[in-house]
C-alpha cells in the first residue's frame, strides 16, 4: 500500500473514534454526581461551558453579578446538602464570586466556585495575559480547599475532590480553577468516560464516642437550669425528628439561633425566644447543638451570660470546642449521629427540669409576649417596623411552607423576633458574618431549589446591594415577593447633614426621599405595589403570593424608625474627642 493510501486509512480510522473535550467532561462529571443546576454569569472563557450545560439538560441560572450567583449557590447547598455550583469568568468575575465563597465558608454552606482562568505559564511569569491572576492562591484563605485542573483526564477526579471537600466534615466553600486551555483539550470518549468519578459516601457518618455522650448526659441530668441552644448547623443536618424528640423528651427549654428557627415551631411551649436574655444569663448548663460561641453569642462570656456555666457542645469539628470558653462536655460527630446517640441515652428515663426553672421562663415569656403584642397592635401613621411586620406575620402564618429571606439592620432584627417560623430551613438571613447583600441571591437560590414561593423582607439599604437581580427574578419568572422597608436611608432617613456649608450634600446615611422601588420591578415586567398602611401591605402581600409571580412591595415607613446598626450599637464605635 502506498504512503498516501496508508495515511488515508489512518485518517478514516481516527474519524471513527468518538471524542470528547474538557467542556463535556466538566458537565458529565457534575451530572454523574447528581448536580443539575449551575448559578453564574457567562463570559470569557466559560461562555460555551454554560451553553453546553444547558443543552445537556442542566439548568443554568444566569445573574447580573457574580456575587449574587455565588450566594444563590451557597443557599442551595445549605438547603440540599449538595454543593451549590457557581460559575464565573476569570479575575474580576472570580473576585466578585470570592465574596460569596468566603461567606459560604464562614457560614458552613457547601458551595463550589468554578472560574475560568488565564494560562499558567503566562500567569506564573507575569507576562500580562487577559485578566491575568493567580486565582488558586487568591482563593485559599477564603475556602476549605482550592484546586486547579490542568489536564482533561483529571477533570473527573478534580470535581470529585471539590465535592467531597465541600460537604465532608464541616461544610464550606471550595474553589476550582479551570484554565482556558483545559476546556478545549480532547480525549477519546472512552478515555473520558473512564476518567469520571462518582463520589461514594461523600458525607460519611462520624459516630460520637460513647463516653463523650455519657459525659454530656450526666452533666445535663445534674443541671438545675438547663438550656438547649440550636444553631443553623442543627438545621443543616436535617436530623429534625431526633432533635425535636430530644427537646421534648427532656423537657429542656430551647433557644434557636435565627436560621435554626422552625426546627421546632416558634410557638412551641418550650421555646425561650421571648426571654432570650433571661435564659442565657440564668442557665447553669447549656447544650449547644450546631452553633458556635462567636460574636452572635457574645463569645460565651460577659454580661450576656451572667455567671460561670458549663457547656455541652455537639459539633462536627473537634477544634470548635474551647474556642472561646472551656467546654465541659464536647460531643464530636455529625449531628444526626450525635442526637441519635443522645436520644438513645435518655431512653431509660430523664428527669425533666424543675418547675422553678420552667415556671420562671414561662412567666417572663408570657410577660414579654404580652408587651410585644401591645406594641404590635398600635397603628401609627406612617407605619413603623412593628405595625408593618404585624401585617406580614399574619399573612405568612397562613403559609408556613414559604421561604423567608431577611436582611438589613432593623429590618433583620425586628423580623427575626416578630415573624414566627414553623418549619425548618425556611429562614435565610445575614448569618455568621452579618453581611448585607445576600437578599436577591438567596431568594433566587431558594426559589429554584424548592420550587416554592419566597418572601424577601429587605431594608432599603440592604436591598441596594443586589437590587439589579430583580431582572433575574423576572427573567426566570420566579415566585419571589420582595418587601422593601423604605425609610429613606441607612438605619433611618431623618439624619441631618452635619456640615451646612456642603449645601448640596445629604447626610451620610440618607437616600433619595420617597424613592419608588416598585417602579424598578415594573421596568422588568413584574408587579409593583406602593403601600403606606398595614392594611394595604397585607392586601398586596396576599395578592402577590397567590399570583406566584415576581412582585415588589415598596412599604413606606416612618423615616425616623430604626436605630443605628439595629441592635448592634455596641459594635459601632462612637467618635472620640471633638474640636472645641
Amino acid at each position: 500500500m502506498s504512503a498516501g493510501l496508508e495515511q488515508a486509512a489512518t485518517a478514516t480510522a481516527n474519524d471513527a473514534v468518538e471524542m470528547t473535550d474538557g467542556f463535556h467532561l466538566v458537565i458529565d462529571a457534575l451530572k454523574l454526581n447528581d448536580i443539575d443546576t449551575i448559578f453564574g454569569l457567562i463570559g470569557i472563557p466559560i461562555t460555551d461551558l454554560a451553553r453546553l450545560a444547558q443543552s445537556e439538560g442542566m439548568r443554568f441560572i444566569s445573574f447580573r453579578h457574580e456575587q449574587h450567583a455565588g450566594n444563590a449557590a451557597a443557599i442551595a447547598g445549605y438547603m440540599t446538602q449538595k454543593p451549590g455550583i457557581c460559575l464565573t469568568v476569570s479575575a474580576p468575575g472570580f473576585l466578585n464570586g470570592l465574596t460569596a465563597l468566603a461567606n459560604a465558608t464562614t457560614n458552613c454552606f457547601p458551595m463550589i466556585l468554578i472560574s475560568g482562568s488565564s494560562e499558567r505559564e503566562i500567569v506564573d511569569l507575569q507576562q500580562g495575559d487577559y485578566e491575568e491572576m493567580d486565582q488558586v492562591n487568591a482563593a485559599k484563605p477564603f475556602a476549605k480547599a482550592s484546586y486547579r485542573i490542568n489536564k482533561a483526564e483529571d477533570i473527573g477526579i478534580g470535581i470529585a475532590r471539590a465535592i467531597r471537600s465541600a460537604v465532608s466534615g464541616r461544610p464550606g466553600g471550595v474553589y476550582l480553577d479551570l484554565p482556558a486551555k483545559l476546556l478545549s483539550q480532547t480525549l477519546t470518549a472512552e478515555q473520558g468516560k473512564k476518567s469520571l468519578v462518582r463520589v461514594v459516601d461523600p458525607v460519611p457518618r462520624q459516630i460520637p464516642a460513647p463516653d463523650s455522650v455519657q459525659r454530656a448526659l450526666d452533666l445535663l441530668k445534674g443541671a438545675k437550669r438547663p438550656l438547649i441552644l440550636l444553631g443553623k448547623g442543627a438545621a443543616y443536618a436535617q436530623a429534625d425528628a431526633d432533635i425535636r424528640a430530644f427537646v421534648e423528651k427532656t423537657g429542656i427549654p430551647y433557644l434557636p439561633m435565627s436560621m435554626a428557627k422552625g426546627l421546632l415551631p416558634d410557638t412551641h411551649a418550650q421555646s425561650a425566644s421571648a426571654c432570650r436574655s433571661f435564659v442565657l444569663a440564668e442557665a447553669d448548663v447549656v447544650m449547644i447543638i450546631g452553633a458556635r460561641l462567636n460574636w452572635l453569642l457574645s463569645h460565651g462570656k460577659g454580661k450576656t451570660w451572667g455567671g460561670p456555666k458549663q457547656f455541652i457542645q455537639v459539633d462536627i469539628s473537634p477544634t470548635e470546642a474551647d474556642s472561646n470558653v472551656a467546654i465541659a462536655a464536647p460531643v464530636i460527630g455529625d449531628i444526626g449521629s450525635c442526637m441519635s446517640a443522645m436520644l438513645a441515652g435518655i431512653a431509660s428515663g430523664f428527669a425533666k427540669p424543675g418547675a422553678e426553672w420552667t415556671g420562671a421562663i414561662a412567666e417572663r415569656r408570657e410577660k414579654n409576649m404580652a408587651k410585644m403584642a401591645a406594641t404590635l397592635e398600635k397603628n401609627p401613621s406612617p407605619m413603623n417596623y412593628h405595625s408593618a411586620l404585624r401585617a406580614i406575620r399574619d399573612v405568612l402564618k397562613t403559609r408556613p411552607d414559604i421561604n423567608l429571606v431577611n436582611e438589613g439592620a432593623n429590618a433583620l432584627d425586628f423580623t427575626r423576633s416578630i415573624v414566627d417560623q414553623y418549619q425548618p430551613r425556611k429562614r435565610f438571613d445575614s448569618g455568621t458574618w452579618g453581611i448585607m447583600g445576600i437578599g436577591m441571591g438567596y431568594s433566587v437560590g431558594a426559589a429554584v431549589v424548592s420550587g416554592l414561593p419566597v418572601v424577601a423582607i429587605e431594608g432599603d439599604s440592604a436591598f441596594g446591594f443586589s437590587g439589579m437581580e430583580l431582572e433575574t427574578v423576572c427573567r426566570y419568572q420566579l415566585p419571589i415577593t420582595t418587601i422593601i422597608f423604605n425609610n429613606n436611608g441607612i438605619y433611618k432617613g431623618s439624619d441631618p447633614n452635619l456640615n451646612p456649608k456642603l449645601k448640596n450634600d445629604v447626610a451620610v446615611s440618607a437616600f433619595v426621599k420617597g424613592a419608588r422601588y416598585d417602579k424598578m420591578i415594573e421596568a422588568f415586567g413584574g408587579v409593583g405595589y406602593h403601600v403606606t398602611t398595614p392594611a394595604e401591605l397585607s392586601k398586596a402581600l396576599t395578592e402577590a403570593i397567590a399570583a406566584g409571580k415576581p412582585a415588589l412591595i415598596n412599604a413606606v415607613i416612618d423615616e425616623s424608625a430604626g436605630t443605628e446598626s439595629g441592635r448592634l450599637t455596641n459594635l459601632n464605635p462612637k467618635k472620640g474627642a471633638t474640636k472645641s
